[in-house]
């Protein structure tokens, strides 16, 4: 571990513990505040305003800064309720979060079988395994290791804390192996769905080619899964509300590439059609598409 790591992991436990000392709307606001502010800044907010120009190209220079500063405040508030998601919970006001369709939900953990939520880096997208857990959903979440160690350790366990039900599988073979397994003893698994897969294939998004995920549209085809798309809406501070697509089904043609890419292609449909209605919300600052 190098010296600039060690740097770098003593920064972010810092920081968690100024966080964990406040109360969740507080971090929420000071972290959004902060972000706000530098976040713009940053080189790599150049990322989002090309990403901007090419998927919403009716937006001018004004619109554009509008919504990569909301990109960054969302993104700083998303890290300040980091050390509060274990004390959150289902609630009508304040701090937690409320189901846009609890009986739909409830309904869908318990007609058993093996199911597939597809989310993306929206909103605070961190708090969708201690929703689901909340209502007694047994299942796992597929998740991308930080670089620095010490760091994904420290995050690892925050996402732990917050939904001790909801096991973890790293993004690559070894995570594949167990999200497989897990799928066939018909249990839920959680993917995102949202950034660029260059082992993917290639679907439209925002009118335009890109790599996209198929590991979900190819493991529902191989469980009999359907694909429920979930999102995280933020409608405060550390006040958040889960909302569900209908569920994706999977009807197979005999061709599997191609009903791999159709259903990889009705995915990239249904985020479109929520960043479009809050573009703020989604994370602008990956590489979504190649370089023109």
């Amino acid at each position: 571990m190098t010296v600039l790591m060690q740097i770098e992991a003593a920064a972010v436990r810092a920081c968690l513990a100024v966080l964990r000392a406040m109360g969740p709307v507080r971090a929420s606001d000071i972290a959004g505040r902060i972000a706000r502010r530098l976040g713009p800044l940053l080189f790599v907010s150049r990322v989002a305003d090309g990403n901007l120009r090419r998927a919403l190209p009716e937006l001018d220079d004004a619109g554009r800064h509008r919504v990569i500063a909301g990109v960054w405040e969302n993104l700083g508030r998303t890290v300040g309720e980091l050390p509060h998601l274990a004390s959150l919970g289902e609630t009508s006001t304040g701090p937690g979060w409320e189901y846009a369709d609890r009986d739909g939900m409830r309904a869908l953990a318990a007609q058993g079988g093996p199911l597939l939520f597809v989310t993306g880096h929206w909103g605070n997208w961190e708090v969708l395994p201690r929703a689901l857990a909340a209502l007694g959903m047994e299942g796992a979440v597929v998740y991308r290791p930080i670089g620095n160690r010490v760091i994904d350790a420290m995050v690892h366990g925050l996402r732990k804390g917050a939904a001790p039900g909801i096991r973890l599988f790293p993004k690559g073979a070894r995570g594949a192996r167990q999200a497989m397994a897990h799928l066939a003893q018909g249990k839920m698994l959680g993917i995102l769905g949202d950034q660029k897969m260059n082992d993917g294939i290639e679907a439209r998004f925002f009118g335009l080619p890109a790599m996209t995920v198929s590991a979900p549209a190819a493991l529902a085809l191989r469980y009999g899964s359907a694909i429920v798309m979930m999102r995280v809406d933020r409608i405060g501070p550390a006040r958040f509300r889960i909302v569900m697509d209908p569920p994706l089904t999977v009807l197979p043609t005999g061709n599997r590439a191609g009903d791999v890419a159709a259903m990889a292609q009705r995915m990239n449909d249904g985020f479109e059609a929520w960043i479009r209605a809050r573009p703020e919300s989604w994370l602008w600052l990956h590489r979504r598409w190649p370089k023109p």
